[in-house]
């Protein structure tokens, strides 16, 4: 059957239908010459065929027929045959035979947005699908349309609308022109943000919340940055954000915001385990504000067989309140390091200047007043330490958790003089980098450098907890939790003026959970420059992708030694 039609405006268009494909199987269509994309939209269009019997399908043929010639439309074949033939048999089948004839091409494509609007780079429409000589798709149509209302939306043109939208199709010819003009009109903005609901807050820490000034430019990106930054401040169980342009009075829109508070107080309690420490259990509560200013301190601690430590913590919030904030810290660690080779009681106190710059890095400014006692092999010792030092923290991740792209950047120095309340020179330095990458979805690649160094004259008063050590999960594997050091004359570890450890792992994603890691890792803590001994060790792994981050289960074989394979478990994300 030739279709012939006249020229015409088609005012929609014909979409194609993008449901998933029902192949029925009483349903056959041949497309000649093969053609997937055809073929596939004529099955969506006619569906499932259901129980038809012969003489059913007989009646219901032309009703396919014409079906199956409005899904060819839509992809631009408007000069098709058709010829349709019922089957007999334990199961009828409907056969469709059709030549879809030379594609309708475009001819004259006008898309141009007037207006306000017409300076921004959103509203620049692609043309790679919808230009001068391109296969006529109905769906490409449409897409465009919807692209130039969804901008239109986002930005705040909201009396915006096509003063032309015409698709006219000259099957005749093979030709269709398209000519899409949209008015923009003004773009709205956003007005003062009304707080309400039951927040203790005062008014001037929820204005230093918000992410614009009163009378910017409408952006919805705006509002729902506004919305995740009531959340992330930790102080509401509960945001909505109403910012509706029907309310607007000259095209500016006024904000509100619900809050629901939360509970004040949060307390947890959990178990651990890590090959370097063992069993562990971790001990936090946190009370998220203390008055209308938004303070809040904390607790933190944590117990295991060689480490235990508590920390206080109490936040003043700055300027912008959800990135900068004035932490005042103190905390006590009891630990033993190197297997009881040495022991570290280290009490710290200070404040902390946090703050996201920005670029995007975290900057952390400290003065750490911190004193040590000790035991180094045999020796004893006392050490006092006043340590101004700079942080600096840099994460890009696709993912927080399960993240496929992505690095981290740390580098952090801290320094004391002896006589301005320290007993020694030194300055304390160390820098990590992390990367991830991953090709054709299952090939997953990551690296891992970390470098550090103590620089003094008197390294003898230099105490533990300064000092390195290395070997364990987070550090070389292969090689026993912090039994990577220097040792005195007595073969105890006393730790290392320098410090470096390199990885390097490839995974395989068996499934979505579960993968399979080959690494290749290296390193040492040592006191001199010179050409550094470094143990190396290789070894296989598992993955499992939990809720919480990948878990770890590595077998390392250390290429130094006489030590034989050890197993290392660890969890948390890989950035």
């Amino acid at each position: 059957m030739s279709i012939s039609l006249c020229r015409r405006v088609i005012p929609a268009g014909l979409a194609v239908l993008l449901v998933s494909p029902a192949f029925a199987a009483e349903l056959d269509v041949d497309v000649q010459p093969s053609n997937n994309a055809l073929r596939e939209n004529v099955e969506n269009y006619i569906g499932d065929l259901g129980d038809r019997s012969e003489q059913e399908l007989l009646r219901y043929s032309r009703i396919a027929r014409d079906q199956a010639e409005k899904a060819l439309q839509a992809l631009g074949h408007y000069n098709s045959t058709i010829e349709t033939e019922v089957i007999d048999g334990d199961t009828p089948r409907l056969q469709l035979r059709i030549s879809p004839g030379e594609p309708v091409r475009l001819r004259d494509v006008t898309l141009r947005v007037e207006g306000p609007a017409s300076q921004l780079e959103a509203f620049r429409v692609r043309r790679n699908r919808l230009k001068s000589g391109a296969v006529l798709n109905h769906g490409n149509y449409e897409s465009a349309k919807q692209q130039i209302l969804n901008q239109a939306s986002r930005y705040g043109f909201f009396d915006g609308r096509f003063v032309s939208q015409r698709l006219a199709v000259d099957p005749a010819q093979n030709v269709a022109d398209v000519k899409l003009v949209f008015e923009s009109g003004p773009r709205y903005v956003l007005g003062e943000v009304r707080f309400e609901g039951d927040s203790p807050f005062d008014p001037d820490l929820l204005a230093r919340m918000v992410p614009f000034e009163p009378g910017t430019p409408y952006d919805s990106e705006l509002v729902a940055e506004l919305n995740q930054a009531m959340l992330s401040s930790g102080y509401f169980e509960g945001v909505r954000v109403d910012a509706n342009p029907s309310s607007a009075d000259a095209q500016r829109i006024p904000v509100a915001v619900l809050l629901t508070t939360r509970d004040p107080r949060t307390l947890g309690l959990g178990l651990g385990f890590s090959t370097d420490v063992g069993p562990r259990m971790r001990f936090d509560f946190l009370r998220h504000w203390v008055n209308p200013q938004g303070h809040s301190y904390g607790i933190e601690s944590e117990i295991s067989a060689p480490r235990q430590n508590i920390g206080l913590w109490y936040d003043v919030p700055l300027d912008p309140p959800l990135t900068d904030k004035l932490r005042y810290a103190a905390g006590y660690q009891y630990e033993q390091i190197a297997d009881d080779d040495s022991l570290s009681q280290l009490l710290t106190v200070g404040p902390e200047w946090h703050r996201k710059l920005p670029s995007g890095w975290q900057r952390v400014w400290s003065l750490k007043w911190r004193h040590e006692q000790y035991e180094l092999g045999d020796d004893t010792g006392t050490s006092t330490l006043l340590m101004p030092g700079v942080a600096y923290s840099f994460l890009r991740s696709d993912n927080r958790i399960n993240p496929n792209h992505g690095y981290r950047l740390e580098f952090e120095v801290a320094a004391a003089k002896k006589g301005l309340l320290s007993d020694a020179d030194v300055v304390h330095a160390n820098a990590t980098v992390k990367g991830l990458t991953t090709l054709a979805d299952r090939h997953r690649f990551l690296g891992r450098v970390q470098v550090g160094g103590n620089w003094t004259d008197e390294y003898t008063n230099v105490p533990p907890s300064l000092r390195y050590f290395a070997g364990g999960d987070q550090s070389v594997r292969g090689y026993d939790y912090q039994s990577l050091s220097p040792t005195n004359s007595d073969g105890d570890r006393i730790g290392g003026r320098y410090q470096l450890a390199v990885s390097a792992e490839y995974q395989y994603s068996v499934t979505e959970q579960w993968r399979v890691a080959t690494f290749v890792d290296q390193g040492n803590a040592f006191n001199s420059l010179d050409f550094p001994s470094l143990k190396s060790s290789v070894g296989l792994g598992v993955r499992w992708v939990s809720p919480v981050g990948p878990i770890r289960v590595d077998l390392a074989h250390p290429l130094d030694g006489n030590g034989g394979v050890r197993l290392h478990f660890s969890m948390g994300p890989e950035l």
